[in-house]
């Protein structure tokens, strides 16, 4: 059967148009947690894998916690680095749970993001023993700050270029952690991470500490390319 030069620009017109509606579908979905005690939530982008979708396994969840830049209520704002990136153009392997910080709050709320794993967890098929937590500057100060308080909540944690209180290094035992850091960072300074590096090593610590030389307040582009360090938060399953 041949085909007349219309019909068959009609059916080319229409396959291309379902192939750029199935590229234009959105790899995340916004989701929101609040409290049960009415305090103030978060906001949040959710990426599951296609696999992750009918429920039939268990998934590792991996935690993103952005930086001060992307702070408000535009949640297209928090794919701009690390793991939502990346999870926009192709599926990881996790679930990718990226919260947005209100522009009113200057640092992560420990307790909201320890509320917002636990919804996770009982809303998706995740692999409670193989949660993970990352994140950059006023995000990595907030990895360091959510672990101090609930260790036992996280299989391994990245910090990148942020800051903690080596008070805290105890606390931590012998969780996974791997923090990166910029030598020429002029924002937040390497020697926040060198000290907490220190502190813990000295309470026996599992903590391995990458610094790049040259490289300023954006370590995390490094950092978040890095293969590694995906497969690196694979190998650790929670301590009990």
């Amino acid at each position: 059967m041949k085909l007349s030069p219309v019909l068959t620009l009609f059916l080319l017109l229409g396959f291309v148009g379902v192939q750029a509606a199935d590229e234009s579908q959105p790899r995340h979905t916004e989701e929101s947690y609040e409290p049960k005690d009415g305090s103030q939530g978060y906001r949040y982008l959710l990426h599951l894998p296609e696999g992750a979708k009918n429920g039939k396994k268990k998934w590792p969840l991996l935690v993103f916690l952005h930086g001060r830049g992307e702070r408000g209520d535009d949640l297209n704002r928090v794919k701009a680095h690390g793991p939502p990136k990346f999870a926009e153009k192709k599926d990881m392997s996790f679930i990718v749970v990226s919260p947005q910080c209100p522009k009113s709050d200057l640092w992560w709320k420990p307790k909201i993001v320890a509320g917002l794993v636990d919804e996770v967890i009982a809303k998706q098929a995740v692999d409670k023993d193989r949660v993970y937590l990352t994140g950059l500057s006023q995000g990595g100060f907030g990895t360091w700050a959510t672990a101090a308080k609930y260790p036992k909540k996280f299989a391994a944690i990245a910090p990148v270029c942020g800051g903690g209180k080596a008070e805290w290094a105890k606390k931590y035992g012998n969780l996974p952690i791997w923090n990166f850091h910029g030598d020429k960072d002029f924002v937040v300074s390497p020697r926040l991470s060198r000290t907490m590096v220190e502190a813990i090593k000295k309470t026996g610590g599992n903590v391995t500490y990458t610094e790049y030389p040259g490289v300023g307040h954006n370590s995390w582009n490094k950092a978040y390319a890095n293969p590694k360090l995906y497969e690196w938060f694979l190998q650790h399953k929670r301590l009990p």
